[in-house]
């Protein structure tokens, strides 16, 4: 695919992955009730059903975070933390995830004409390197990225995506910069970070609403549609 030719071309796309790029079936909330009954929270609680709801409506943040706020303390938070991530691999090593249809080829088509693919992520970098190594990932995009990466703080911080223009070297400046994902904090770094396009994809955690809401230049059926979108954001 030959690149459209642009005074200020988008050559920096910052994709999320679970919803966005990978589609795993609900595993972040299972992993989470896994995590939150370890730490005596009781299945069909209303303490549950109310952590939960939180889970819910902070996808895409960092996953410390979200404990922090939900058990308080700092141990308790890093007890739930480390049992969600070893749950959620459990689940990822049983085959439990697949990539969203046409994400990879969507990633190729990216790079192919010339742009730098950044992959990011809330979970920690061992969750996020089990991932790719279950999809056979590891080396489909330029650089991946987890909260720990960028300083500690995931979204709706906008500063994943500042670490991948400032480690990629890829764009003159933010505004050429594609954010896509799933999640009302994915499309808030977005913002945050100056994109050109933030990108809201309909695979994931919230609806059209939600993301519009959030700030999505774009709402797309799914990732699938990005290259075109770029290629005539250009034109």
């Amino acid at each position: 695919m030959k690149k459209l030719t642009s005074q200020n071309p988008l050559d920096l796309i910052v994709l999320d992955m679970a919803g966005t790029t990978v589609a795993d079936g609900g595993l972040v909330e299972q992993a989470f009730s896994a995590a939150a009954q370890r730490l005596g929270v009781a299945p069909g609680s209303a303490d549950h059903a109310g952590k939960l709801d939180y889970v819910r409506a902070t996808m895409g943040e960092s996953k410390i975070s979200v404990f922090r706020h939900l058990f308080g303390d700092e141990d308790r938070a890093q007890q739930a933390n480390t049992a969600f991530e070893e749950a959620y691999m459990e689940l990822v090593g049983g085959g439990r995830i697949a990539p969203v249809p046409g994400a990879r080829a969507a990633i190729e088509e990216l790079k192919a004409a010339g742009r730098t693919v950044v992959l990011t992520t809330g979970f920690a970098r061992v969750t996020q390197d089990a991932i790719l190594a279950a999809l056979g990932w590891q080396d489909l995009a330029d650089l991946t990225l987890c909260p720990a990466d960028a300083g500690g703080r995931g979204r709706p911080h906008p500063d994943m995506v500042l670490a991948a223009f400032l480690r990629t070297g890829a764009v003159d400046g933010v505004q050429q910069t594609v954010v896509a994902g799933d999640t009302s904090y994915d499309m808030l770094s977005g913002i945050r970070s100056g994109a050109g396009i933030v990108a809201g994809v309909l695979t994931g955690a919230h609806d059209k609403d939600q993301l519009t809401r959030n700030g999505a230049t774009h709402v797309l059926r799914s990732v699938a549609e990005l290259p075109d979108l770029v290629a005539r954001a250009e034109a």
